[in-house]
């Protein structure tokens, strides 16, 4: 056990993390919120330790924070560590308690950001000041990023930090974040530590269809709002065909082997749906990423019952896995039909990293360290985080937020849901796991 990770640094990853939901840094999309009084506070706390944190901003008050620590190689690849400092919405009438109190009751941690990704955030500062307090210092240059806007398009955060400060990422090439190395309770006696070793791409879709205006009363082969639910239909009710990556092979490997089943991946006929209906609980790490999918979400169209609007507006959350994006349009071409146009309203790449590396390795070992009856499986995330961004720079993106969470406790559905929360012993073992992955990595 690393003697730095004391009492005070167990302490304080508590404290962080309540401290820093308090702050309200909610992102309602559309440039509505203010991660500054967040990033003002990581930063006075990283200065207090030596360090020099960047404050960056492309919009006021959408504030990211850079710093450097140097390493005792200095051949060495850095690496990254990004963490974002903004949440989504929560409504405080649905919750039990409210989602900015912090409040830590009977040895959890309750509110808004607990576990996407205040969490993190505090398990890194709380690394860097315990090193600075000890005297410890990484192999690699380690480069830690608090950014702005990963909860809407990241414009104004990891993609402006990528496009325009390349500078302050020299040297690294890879990186670490949220959605990853958490409890998963596949049966009684098998924990799994799932780590992230890739994303499925993100297409937000804008769909259009155009028609005949005119009286409700009157016939009109023409009308927009019928072409439009039409072409949302055939998008709901699409089936996409299965479609398996290196990251996502690896997975359904590891995991029959851990069931008993007998199973390969890369054969000839594989029936993917077969095993998944064998691995019980876990199938949920693998399911939502052996195909593209296209989810119908809001609609716009008309402004009286009795007028047949000219035009009619919908918007679907796509994803796309990697090697899949040309599939992924000509689908939509054939879903949408001749009337209706389609748009990406925001696109951002799939990612994919290597499960067959020494850093994994290392990521692997941290993990089995501090829960040594928990069995490492890698997966690919469904939906997307800051690291497709960084991406740009030559990064490879692993997730890997480390969380040791009792039976029961479903951390996937409290992403962006009602009551999140996280335990006080979950966030101790991630700053233990996470000081040893650091320093060994």
């Amino acid at each position: 056990m690393a003697e730095h990770i004391d009492t005070a640094a167990l302490d304080e990853v508590v404290a962080f993390t309540s401290e820093l939901i308090r702050i309200d840094t909610t992102n309602r999309g559309g440039g509505d919120c203010r991660e500054r009084p967040a990033a003002e506070y990581v930063a006075e706390r990283l200065a207090a330790t030596g360090l020099e944190p960047t404050l960056l901003e492309r919009t006021p008050g959408r504030t990211n924070v850079v710093a450097r620590i140097e390493g005792t190689d200095p051949s060495a690849d850095a690496l990254l560590v990004h963490g974002h400092l903004d949440v989504v919405p929560a409504e405080a009438a649905d919750w039990s308690v409210h989602p900015f109190s912090g409040e830590v009751r009977d040895g959890v941690v309750w509110g808004r950001g607990a576990v996407d990704m205040k969490n993190m955030d505090a398990m890194v500062l709380t690394v860097v000041r315990a090193w600075a307090r000890a005297g410890v210092r990484p192999r690699r240059d380690i480069v830690i990023a608090y950014t702005a806007d990963e909860e809407a398009s990241a414009v104004d955060g990891s993609g402006f930090l990528a496009d325009h400060h390349p500078g302050l990422f020299e040297g690294c090439t890879e990186g670490i974040s949220e959605s990853g190395a958490f409890t998963f309770h596949a049966g009684p006696r098998l924990q799994l530590y799932p780590i992230a070793a890739g994303e499925r791409g993100t297409g937000w879709l804008k769909l259009t269809a155009h028609g005949r205006a005119g009286h409700g009363s009157k016939v009109n082969a023409a009308n927009a709002v019928s072409r439009l639910a039409a072409a949302v239909a055939r998008i709901g009710e699409h089936r996409w065909p299965v479609r398996l990556t290196p990251t996502v092979r690896a997975a359904l490997s590891e995991l029959a082997a851990l069931y008993g089943i007998d199973a390969d991946p890369a054969a000839r006929g594989f029936d993917v749906d077969a095993l998944l209906g064998k691995l019980g609980p876990a199938a949920a790490l693998v399911e939502p990423t052996v195909r593209n999918s296209a989810n119908p979400t809001m609609l716009e169209a008309g402004y009286k019952i009795n007028v047949i609007p000219g035009h009619a507006t919908a918007y679907v959350d796509g994803r796309f896995l990697p090697g899949t994006e040309d599939e992924f349009r000509d689908t939509l071409d054939r879903l949408t039909g001749p009337d209706v146009d389609w748009e990406f309203h925001h696109k951002e790449v799939a990612l994919q990293a290597p499960v067959d590396t020494p850093t994994y390795a290392k990521l692997r070992a941290a993990v089995e360290e501090f829960a040594p009856d928990g069995h490492v499986v890698p997966y690919c995330m469904s939906g997307g985080t800051d690291a497709k961004q960084f991406s740009r720079l030559g990064i490879t993106g692993y997730g890997f937020s480390p969380l040791r969470l009792p039976p029961g406790f479903d951390y996937q559905a409290l992403f962006h849901g009602v009551d999140e929360r996280v335990p006080v012993d979950a966030l101790h073992f991630g700053v233990r796991v996470l000081d040893h992955y650091l320093r060994s990595a």
